[in-house]
């Protein structure tokens, strides 16, 4: 990833208006399944789109954004295959060439 883009997550801000929800949700959103359990993550800044409801930046949504933050900036660890669990094979092709990954 571009450092720039990384530097501009890092210092983003709390959001202020529904407006901000939606744009941090959104970007969130794109990149929603490197993210394991997003929509528990997400849930108390979910809240705050509802319809009537009044726009009050709690504590939760504090914890729910800086650990949206962190998920965004940080690469995920490579970690060890649990030989318990089993194997998936991914693969994809096309005219020119064929591609595999084996993953849990």
């Amino acid at each position: 990833m571009d450092r720039a883009k990384i530097d501009v997550i890092e210092k983003l801000p709390p959001p202020t208006s529904v407006k901000a929800i939606r744009s941090l949700l959104g970007h969130a959103g794109f990149y929603r399944r490197f993210i394991k359990n997003i929509s528990k993550i997400a849930n108390s800044l979910c809240k705050l789109l509802e319809r009537n409801h009044t726009f009050v930046f709690s504590d939760d949504c504090r914890v729910a954004f800086q650990g949206l933050k962190k998920r965004l900036v940080f690469a995920p660890i490579i970690v060890a295959p649990d030989w318990e669990q089993p194997f998936k094979l991914m693969y994809d092709a096309s005219d020119h060439a064929v591609g595999a990954v084996l993953g849990q």
